[in-house]
């Protein structure tokens, strides 16, 4: 039973680095194709409606949102194992003085 569990959990875990990275894939091409649509439209014979602001602030939105998830995620990790610079490791707090 518990190696079952463990490949679940595993597929959980590969889920949590998924999705976050769907989300900004799909943020990323909402913002393109708000600005690609935006390029076609300068065609004078055209009728212009302008830029579709909506559109890219949620593509905006969702791109940040992933990539933060996975940024803050990996951080997370390589704090953990020690593999950040000095200056992003834990602080080690003082230890209170003993009553003596």
């Amino acid at each position: 039973m518990s190696n079952a569990s463990a490949t679940f959990g595993r597929f959980i875990a590969v889920l949590l680095l998924v999705l976050p990275g769907w989300l900004a894939t799909a943020g990323f091409l909402k913002m393109k194709d708000s600005l690609f649509d935006w390029f076609a439209q300068q065609d004078p014979a055209q009728t212009q409606h302008g830029f579709d602001w909506l559109l890219f602030l949620i593509g905006l939105i969702m791109f940040i949102a992933g990539v933060g998830f996975i940024a803050g995620w990996t951080f997370y990790r390589d704090r953990k194992r020690n593999y950040v610079s000095p200056r992003f490791r834990e602080k080690k707090r003082p230890r209170p003085p003993t009553g003596s």
